[in-house]
């Protein structure tokens, strides 16, 4: 068996499965969203500034709060709390801080070990919090089953296999007969199952954890945007002058995502590309029995090109991922959310791998940017003479990455010396992309090359070797 091919172009059955819907995030599109929280208007001051209302920004609030209760903390949002990535994402909390494990292995061998256990803490460090503070997520702890749709994929899940076994990871791998006893569809070829993986509401996520950050005394503005960051003499505080008033702190956490980085030398080291999403109406009982996903693990494929696919709390199924476009410049323009297209092509892939939902309508389809890094994960920057850390760069796995990443943020700009500082992964950056237009040439090249791979049942061909070998990357 080698699989079937993706459909490469929206089909009629694909347009009409997402031609009603609202062009939204179904996540914050409920009667769940909190009123309007105040915007920031003269000045204040602080001894923390968090910057960024996402979940590494959030994150950080509620970790300064319960490190230090009587630390001062001021956390400003451009927009709204959920506004961008985290409130559009799929909702699975990984374990992996590396964007997977094959990753990981390839830019931090010596550290894996490490981050793997950093990693099942980090996760469990999430679950106790929640539960502490009383946060309700819809959380459940199904796993996520990695499936592959050819023969090359099932062979690289069982090299993965391997590698995560010998590193002591519950990983189990599953031929066709298995898979498909697992999630009954004519694509699927066999799986990989990972255990360490959470299924969340991003939207509740984050809810809860900004109300929480007020419980413990945060005080949050939205919409507010931080124009520019300065350091006064030695020792003074830094100010970050917003579009209203201004905030001089003692120290503050940048977390900013896709946004464009405040601290100008980190602009080539992130780009933001586009990732889209639709969500289904609930499926009935008869339509969820037929797909045999009885465990609701996360899913996703295992090609160079990707999908994800959930489950609701009330089982709906969100659908997304695929293509990664990346526009001149760094492109960000809202307008752009808007991909019809995308979106069809989509709702056609969903029933090539169930079939079985002809006629399945989508409620909401919607699109936006993430920040993408040459490494694939988060990184770290300290600047202004230590008092501002930034942590960016997550390419779209950073729903449990960003606990660790505000953990690793507050260490850093507190000065403090521990397991998490003394990591490469925290130490060093990444490559940065080059300016344009040879960012985009080269970012368009490569992900023409990783659709030739697919076509080509995983070879990598010499340009995305090159990649590999100089450690510059691409994805979403």
């Amino acid at each position: 068996m080698t699989g079937r091919t993706w459909a490469s172009r929206p089909t009629d059955r694909g347009v009409e499965m997402v031609a009603h819907a609202a062009a939204r995030p179904y996540w914050l599109d409920r009667d769940l969203r909190p009123e309007h929280r105040p915007r920031l208007v003269g000045e204040t001051g602080a001894d923390l500034l968090v910057i960024g209302g996402g979940f590494t920004g959030l994150w950080a609030a509620v970790q300064a709060a319960e490190r230090n209760p009587s630390r001062s903390i001021v956390l400003v949002e451009r927009d709204r709390i959920a506004e961008h990535a985290s409130g559009r994402n799929g909702g699975f909390c990984a374990a992996s801080l590396t964007h997977g494990l094959g990753n990981g292995l390839q830019r931090f061998p010596d550290e894996m070990p490490t981050l793997l256990r950093m990693g099942r803490e980090t996760l469990d460090a999430i679950q106790d919090t929640l539960t502490r503070l009383g946060i309700d997520a819809d959380v459940e702890r199904t796993g996520e089953l990695d499936l592959a749709t050819t023969d090359w994929q099932f062979d690289d899940l069982a090299e993965t296999a391997a590698a995560g076994q010998a590193l002591g990871e519950d990983l189990v791998l599953l031929d066709t007969s298995a898979a498909r006893e697992r999630v009954n569809s004519p694509m699927v070829r066999g799986a990989l199952y990972d255990p360490n993986v959470l299924i969340i509401d991003p939207a509740k996520l984050a809810f809860g954890l900004a109300d929480a950050a007020e419980r413990l005394g945060v005080r949050i503005f939205e919409n507010t945007e931080v124009l520019a960051l300065a350091s006064g003499q030695a020792g003074d505080k830094v100010c970050a002058r917003t579009d209203f008033g201004q905030i001089r702190a003692d120290r503050v956490v940048v977390a900013t995502s896709a946004s464009r980085s405040l601290v100008r030398r980190l602009r080539l080291y992130t780009v933001p590309v586009w990732d889209y999403a639709l969500m289904t109406e609930p499926l009935s009982d008869e339509q969820l029995a037929s797909l045999g996903w009885t465990g609701r693990e996360g899913l996703a494929d295992s090609g160079p090109r990707f999908h994800y696919f959930r489950l609701t709390a009330d089982n709906r199924m969100l659908f997304g991922g695929w293509d990664a476009p990346y526009h001149f410049g760094s492109d960000d323009d809202p307008r752009r959310a808007r991909r019809p297209a995308e979106w069809a092509l989509l709702g056609e892939h969903l029933l090539q791998v169930f079939p079985q939902l002809e006629g399945i309508t989508a409620t909401h389809t919607w699109g936006g940017v993430i920040d993408t890094c040459s490494r694939f994960c988060a990184f770290w920057d300290t600047s202004h003479g230590g008092r501002v850390v930034t942590a960016v760069g997550f390419t779209g796995l950073g729903v449990g990455a960003s606990h660790f990443a505000a953990a690793a943020a507050l260490d850093l700009v507190d000065g403090l010396r521990t397991e998490r500082t003394a990591l490469e992964m925290v130490r060093r950056k990444p490559l940065p992309f080059p300016p344009e237009p040879v960012r985009w040439a080269g970012i368009t090249l490569t992900r023409q090359q990783m659709a030739r791979s697919e076509r080509r049942n995983g070879r990598r061909g010499a340009w995305l070797a090159l990649l590999d070998k100089i450690g510059l990357g691409f994805d979403s």
